[in-house]
């Protein structure tokens, strides 16, 4: 097995345009992310499947939901492992970092969603915990944000947050450039 792992975060329905959540470009995000863990499963990296859950009366990914699911495309191969988290950062309460650590794990890619909260709290983590990180930008998918009565479009966050990550926290590239490598 390489040490590598690919953490696919948060792709789930209700993040879809039919979802209760729904991302800005979250059909490209999720075409490209498909596309990222074909190349990790061919190369033999770990491939861990991570997923939010709230409380029966959430305002998305409700526990026993069909929003809460992970979406068709992104169906998890029989044998990978899939984490239930409660929190934006996959490592909180999980047994994500055992699994890394049993696995030899030395580098970690993140891809999913939303790039201002989960992608972001999940890298920082990773980088904290001392891995080598990848994030796949255009491999994960946000929405607009409001703050003091201002809305600030998806776009702006998004490029706000993978900003700060390349900044401190991990080497940021497009699927292409991922693909590439």
């Amino acid at each position: 097995m390489s040490p590598r792992a690919l953490l696919v975060v948060d792709l789930q329905n209700d993040y879809l345009a039919k979802g209760r959540f729904p991302l800005t470009d979250i059909d490209q995000a999720v075409g490209n992310a498909a596309r990222v863990v074909a190349a990790a499963r061919q190369a033999g990296d770990l491939v861990i499947n991570i997923r939010h859950e709230s409380p029966a009366d959430g305002p998305f990914f409700a526990v026993g939901t069909d929003g809460a699911e992970i979406v068709a495309a992104m169906a998890p191969l029989e044998g990978e492992a899939v984490v239930t988290k409660h929190y934006p950062n996959a490592f909180r309460e999980t047994a994500l970092a055992e699994m890394l650590a049993s696995a030899g794990v030395q580098a970690v890619t993140v891809i999913g969603a939303m790039s201002h909260m989960c992608i972001d709290a999940t890298a920082r983590a990773a980088a904290d915990l001392g891995y080598a990180t990848t994030i796949v930008e255009d491999a994960c998918a946000t929405r607009d944000l409001e703050f003091q009565g201002r809305t600030m479009p998806a776009a702006t966050v998004h490029a706000a947050f993978m900003s700060a990550l390349a900044f401190a926290y991990g080497q940021v590239v497009s699927t292409e450039d991922y693909l590439a490598g």
